[in-house]
């Protein structure tokens, strides 16, 4: 196993129930770098939090259990 699939499955396991926790601490950086950076790259720090949060929805549909599905209706 690599680094980065060892650095990934913990972040898979981080993430695991606590997505809108982690989404706040996604926000919370990009604010924190925007501040420090006088939001000289915005744009870029927008642009990475947006695809962290949607790495996190991702994951966090994958853990979700799925919902049955209603059985069709008979038709004589």
């Amino acid at each position: 196993m690599s680094f980065l699939d060892d650095v990934k499955g913990k972040a898979e396991e981080l993430i695991s129930g606590n997505a809108e926790a982690v989404k706040g601490g996604i926000e919370k950086v990009g604010d924190f770098i925007d501040e420090k950076t006088g939001g000289k790259f915005s744009g870029q720090v927008d642009g990475v939090q947006q695809s962290a949060s949607d790495y996190v929805d991702g994951l966090d549909r994958e853990d979700a259990p799925s919902e049955p599905s209603e059985a069709p209706a008979h038709q004589a």
